[in-house]
């Protein structure tokens, strides 16, 4: 494979690419990277730079319908951990309103699905999670600079 091929652009260079698009455009990218992760088995469009991606099913907070968004993930011993940061934008993702009205969600990794639930961590576990998820994806210290609000850490767990 050409070395082209196996650059991946820096975590500097996505998470400031993320924060220069309008909130719709993320949303549009990851309506768009629902059906292509799930049509390939999750062979494409699973990762952002390094970080890997899963897609996380939660129930509408007001709609009461299942939503799928792709998130980055980090796998923690038998735990994963997400962050709510959209892109840092004003206002947290609707899966995370969704998952603190309802922590019962789905996750897909790949092909295979499993039923979690959700949990905001918070203290020294938070601190933990979030310095495990900058190790792995440097955007997020990035989009907590961009915002003033508290950025939700959680914590996935197999049911």
């Amino acid at each position: 494979m050409s070395d082209i091929l196996r650059r991946v652009p820096s975590d500097q260079f996505l998470s400031r690419f993320s924060m220069s698009l309008p909130a719709g455009a993320l949303r549009a990218w990851g309506k768009l990277n629902v059906p292509v992760y799930r049509l390939s088995g999750g062979r494409l469009m699973n990762k952002v730079g390094r970080a890997p991606v899963l897609l996380l099913t939660s129930t509408g907070r007001r709609s009461g319908q299942l939503r799928t968004a792709p998130v980055l993930y980090l796998r923690d011993g038998g735990r994963l951990c997400v962050i709510g940061s959209n892109a840092g934008n004003e206002h947290a993702p609707a899966w995370s309103h969704n998952l603190k009205a309802n922590p019962e969600a789905e996750i897909e990794i790949g092909r295979e699905r499993t039923q979690v639930r959700a949990r905001v961590a918070e203290g020294e576990e938070r601190a933990e999670l979030w310095q495990k998820m900058n190790a792995q994806y440097k955007g997020f210290d990035d989009y907590d600079q961009r915002t003033s609000r508290d950025i939700a850490v959680f914590v996935l767990e197999p049911r």
